[in-house]
C-alpha cells in the first residue's frame, strides 16, 4: 500500500509510463458521453456493496475483477480521500507529543480504501479504458493532485514530522525507521511545506493544473494513434508482411468497419514494426510520416499547447520550490542528483552513438545503391522509413539469419515457463502454479501462484501479454497490493506487453525483441515480489526512477543464457531446440544496428534534458515553436541525425507528461548499473542460487529502504563503472564531447 504522498502524486501523474517501452498504444471507440458522465457523477454510495470499502476477500487480497463496475470507482474516490483526511487531522491535532508510531506509522496506515481503489482504477485504466474511464481520469487526476496538496501542505502535521526529522538518530529506531522520518520530511519540503500560505495557494493551483493537462495529453496520445491509423486497399500493398499480419490487418480494418481492406495500427513510438518487412516503399513513407506528425497536425488531439503550458507550469513550479529549473528539481531526488551529472554522462554517449550510426548508414545505403544497380534503376537517398527494411536486409546478408526464422522457437507461454519462470527457478528457488479459479479482468489475462524455494507462498503474478485497442503502448509492470509487515500484506504483481494478439488458432509467437522485453518486465516483478520492507512507502519497486530500470535489465540476461534458452527455445511445431548455429549467429548480431539504437533513445533522452532545464518559464516555447525547439536542441547537442529521428516526438513523448519527465536518461543511466552487475555475476559463476540469493538479499528485496547507489555498492562491491556498457553496446569512448554538451539549461 502506497504512503499517502505518493498515492496521490501517482494520482495526479496519472499518465506515468513505467517499465520499458517496447510496443503499442491504442484506444476503443467512442460511446454515449452521458453514460460516460453517469459513471463519473453517480449516486453517492454508502453500502457496503463497494468492493473496494473493505479489503478484498480472495487469497492476498487479489482483485475482485468480476464485482468491480465502474460506477464503484468515484464514490470510492470520494470517500477514500475524505476518510483519509479525516485521519490525517486526527494525526496533526494530535494533543500528545509527536512520536514515531502517532505520527509517522499513523500516516503509513492512512487512506486505505484510496489506496485500493486507486491502484485498482490506475492499472486497468493502463491495461482496459474505456470513455468512462477516461473521464474519470479526466476528473479526478486534479482532485487527487489537490487532496495530496492538502495533506502535504498541512502545517500542524509538518511541524510533527520537523520535529522527529530534527531528532530521529535518537528516538531508538531501525535504520529503516530513520529513513522513513528522512524521507517524509524531503517529501513534504518538496511539496511545498515550508511556503507560506500566498506561494502555497499558488502551487496548488499550478498543481491541478498540470495533473489535468497530463490526463488530456494521455488521452490525445491514444487518441491519435487510433485516428492516424493507415487503411491499406490491397493485399499486394502488404508485400513483405507475413501471412499472420496480414490477417491481422485484415481483421483490424475489419473491426472499424473497414472489411475488405487492411489497416496498419500504429505504437506510440517514432519507428512502425511493418518498416521492417513492407517492400512497398511508398507505403513505408506514408506510415512514418503518419507517426511522426501524431500530436502536431493541428486537429482536436494536438499536444503542442498542453506542452508548452505544462513546461511553463513545471518551470515556475520549480522555482518557487527554490530550484534553478525542473530538472534540478526531479534529479535532486534521484540518484544522478544534478542535471550536470546526466549531461556528462548522455554528453559521453553521444558521439560515439552517432558516429556508430552513420557508419550503419553508408552500409545501408551501400546496400540500396547496390540492390537499385541490380534493377537497373536510379539509387535513392536513405531516409527514416527506410531504415529498418535495409537494417534487416543488412542483417540478413551479415549474420545469414532472418528474424522471422526465430520467431517459431518462442511460443509466447513456452516463453514464459519454460524461459523466464524456469530462470527465476534456477537463481531464486521459485516455484510457479498456474490458477484459474481468479477472476481477471480480461479472458486473455492469465495468473500464477508464485512460490518460494521454502514451499511457502510468495506473490500472484498476472500476466497480461496481448495488445488492443484498449490498451495503452509498451510495456510495463504494476503492483495490485504491495509487501508491507505493517499490513502483513504480499504482492500481487502484474506484467504487461503488447504483443500481437493471432487470428483465432494460431499460435503466438514472438520476435528476439519481445522476448527479452518479457524477461525485462519480469526483472520489475520479482523487484516487486522478493519486498521485504515493513512500511508500505519502501514496498517493491518504490526506487528512484534513474534506479528502478536496473534490476529488471539485469534480468534480460538470462535470455540468451545457453541453459535457460535451451529450455524454451524449441519449435512450437515439432519440440525440436533452436540451432545452435542460428543462436550463434542472433548472438553475433547483439551489437548490430546498435548506433541506431542508442542514437534514438538518446535523441529523446537529451529532448527531455533540454526542455527541463529551461529556468525561466518566459523562455518556454510556445505552442507554434514546439517542434522547432526540438530540432534546434536535437542540432544543438550533436544527436540531430535525419535518419535517426528520436524514438518519441516530443507531441508523443507520454515519458515526459508522467513519472519520467526529466527522467527518460533513467534507463540508460540503469543500464550502466545493469552492465555492472551482468559482468559481476558472470564473473562468480552466472546463473547459479548463490548469485541469485546475494542479488535477492543485498537488493531486490530492500526495496527504497536504504540509499539505492549503496544498494548496488552492497551488491557489486565497487562504484559503477561506464566502461561495460559502452563494450555491450559496441561504443567506443568518445575522443570529445558533445557539440555544446547535451541538455544545456535555457
Amino acid at each position: 500500500m502506497k504512503h499517502p504522498l505518493a498515492l496521490a502524486l501517482a494520482a495526479a501523474l496519472i499518465t506515468t509510463v513505467p517499465g520499458v517501452v517496447h510496443n503499442a498504444q491504442a484506444t476503443t471507440a467512442k460511446v454515449q458521453t452521458a453514460k460516460a458522465d453517469s459513471a463519473v457523477n453517480p449516486t453517492p454510495d454508502t453500502s457496503a456493496s463497494n468492493p473496494f470499502f473493505q479489503p478484498s476477500p480472495l487469497p492476498l487480497q487479489f482483485p475482485q475483477f468480476d464485482k468491480i463496475k465502474d460506477a464503484d470507482f468515484a464514490p470510492a474516490f470520494d470517500r477514500g480521500m475524505a476518510d483519509q483526511l479525516k485521519e490525517v487531522a486526527a494525526i496533526a491535532d494530535n494533543p500528545e507529543p509527536a512520536s514515531f508510531d502517532n505520527t509517522l506509522v499513523a500516516l503509513e496506515r492512512s487512506g486505505q480504501i484510496l489506496t485500493r481503489s486507486y491502484m485498482t482504477f490506475a492499472n486497468l485504466a493502463g491495461t482496459d479504458t474505456n470513455p468512462t474511464r477516461e473521464k474519470l481520469q479526466q476528473t479526478y487526476a486534479p482532485k487527487l493532485a489537490a487532496h495530496r496538496d492538502t495533506i502535504s501542505m498541512n502545517p500542524k502535521l509538518f511541524a510533527r514530522i520537523k520535529e522527529l526529522y530534527g531528532k530521529r538518530e535518537s528516538l531508538g529506531l531501525d535504520a529503516e525507521g530513520v529513513r522513513l522520518i528522512e524521507r517524509y520530511y524531503s517529501d513534504f519540503v518538496r511539496a511545498g511545506a515550508n511556503l507560506d500560505e500566498a506561494q502555497k495557494t499558488k502551487l496548488k493551483a499550478i498543481n491541478a493544473e498540470l495533473a489535468e493537462l497530463g490526463a488530456k495529453f494521455s488521452q490525445n496520445v491514444l487518441a491519435e494513434v487510433k485516428d492516424s491509423a493507415i487503411v491499406v486497399d490491397t493485399k499486394e500493398e502488404l508485400a513483405g508482411l507475413s501471412d499472420e499480419r496480414i490477417a491481422a490487418a485484415a481483421e483490424a480494418a475489419k473491426a472499424r468497419g473497414l472489411a475488405g481492406k487492411y489497416l496498419l495500427t500504429l505504437l506510440n513510438t517514432t519507428g512502425q514494426p511493418p518498416e521492417t518487412d513492407l517492400t512497398n516503399r511508398a507505403l513505408r513513407e506514408k506510415l512514418h510520416k503518419a507517426s511522426v506528425i501524431r500530436g502536431s497536425r493541428g486537429n482536436q488531439y494536438d499536444n503542442t499547447a498542453i506542452v508548452s503550458k505544462v513546461l511553463t507550469l513545471r518551470a515556475q513550479r520549480a522555482k518557487m520550490l527554490g530550484y534553478p529549473n525542473y530538472a534540478a528539481y526531479v534529479l535532486d531526488d534521484e540518484t544522478a542528483k544534478t542535471p550536470a551529472a546526466v549531461n556528462k554522462m548522455l554528453g559521453q554517449l553521444a558521439p560515439p552513438a552517432v558516429a556508430n550510426a552513420k557508419r550503419e548508414a553508408a552500409a545501408l545505403q551501400a546496400m540500396i545503391d547496390k540492390e537499385q544497380a541490380a534493377k537497373g534503376e536510379k539509387s535513392f537517398q536513405l531516409e527514416p522509413w527506410d531504415w529498418a527494411f535495409y537494417a534487416e536486409k543488412v542483417r540478413k546478408e551479415k549474420f545469414a539469419f532472418d528474424e522471422a526464422e526465430l520467431k517459431p522457437y518462442f511460443e509466447m507461454k513456452n516463453v514464459l515457463e519454460n524461459g523466464v519462470f524456469y530462470a527465476a527457478g534456477q537463481l531464486y528457488g521459485l516455484k510457479f502454479k498456474q490458477r484459474t479459479d481468479l477472476p481477471l479482468y480480461r479472458d486473455d489475462v492469465t495468473a500464477y501462484d508464485v512460490y518460494d524455494a521454502n514451499g511457502k507462498q510468495l506473490a500472484i503474478f498476472i500476466a497480461d501479454m496481448y495488445a488492443r485497442d484498449s490498451k495503452r503502448g509498451g510495456a510495463w509492470m504494476n503492483s495490485y497490493v504491495e509487501q508491507s509487515e505493517l499490513f502483513g500484506t504480499l504482492p500481487v504483481v502484474a506484467n504487461h506487453l503488447n504483443i500481437p494478439k493471432p487470428p483465432a488458432g494460431k499460435p503466438t509467437l514472438m520476435t528476439w525483441d519481445e522476448v527479452t522485453t518479457m524477461f525485462h518486465e519480469f526483472g520489475h516483478a520479482l523487484h516487486g515480489m522478493f519486498s521485504n520492507v515493513k512500511y508500505p512507502y519502501f514496498s517493491g519497486t518504490s526506487v528512484p526512477r534513474d534506479f528502478v530500470e536496473f534490476p529488471s535489465q539485469v534480468n534480460e540476461m538470462w535470455a540468451d543464457w545457453p541453459s535457460v534458452l535451451a529450455n524454451y527455445a524449441k519449435h512450437y511445431q515439432n519440440g525440436q531446440p533452436m540451432p545452435k548455429e542460428l543462436l550463434d549467429k542472433v548472438l553475433a548480431a547483439s551489437k548490430f544496428n546498435q548506433g541506431f539504437t542508442t542514437t534514438e533513445y538518446l535523441g529523446a533522452a537529451m529532448l527531455d534534458q533540454n526542455y527541463h532545464q529551461i529556468g525561466d518559464a518566459s523562455k518556454v516555447p510556445a505552442a507554434k515553436d514546439v517542434i522547432a525547439f526540438e530540432t534546434a536542441s536535437l542540432k544543438q547537442d550533436g544527436i540531430y541525425y535525419p535518419p535517426v529521428p528520436p524514438r518519441y516526438r516530443t507531441t508523443y513523448f507520454s515519458h515526459i507528461m508522467g513519472g519520467y519527465a526529466a527522467g527518460y536518461y533513467a534507463y540508460i543511466w540503469s543500464e550502466v548499473l545493469d552492465a555492472n552487475t551482468v559482468e559481476w555475476i558472470k564473473q562468480h559463476g552466472g546463473l547459479t542460487r548463490e548469485n541469485g540469493d546475494r542479488f535477492r538479499a543485498t537488493l531486490l528485496s530492500r526495496g527504497g529502504s536504504k540509499d539505492a547507489l549503496q544498494l548496488f555498492r552492497d551488491f557489486a562491491g565497487h562504484e559503477p563503472q561506464i566502461q561495460p556498457l559502452l563494450e555491450r553496446r559496441g561504443l567506443t569512448a568518445p575522443a570529445k564531447p558533445a557539440k555544446a554538451g547535451a541538455g544545456k539549461a535555457k
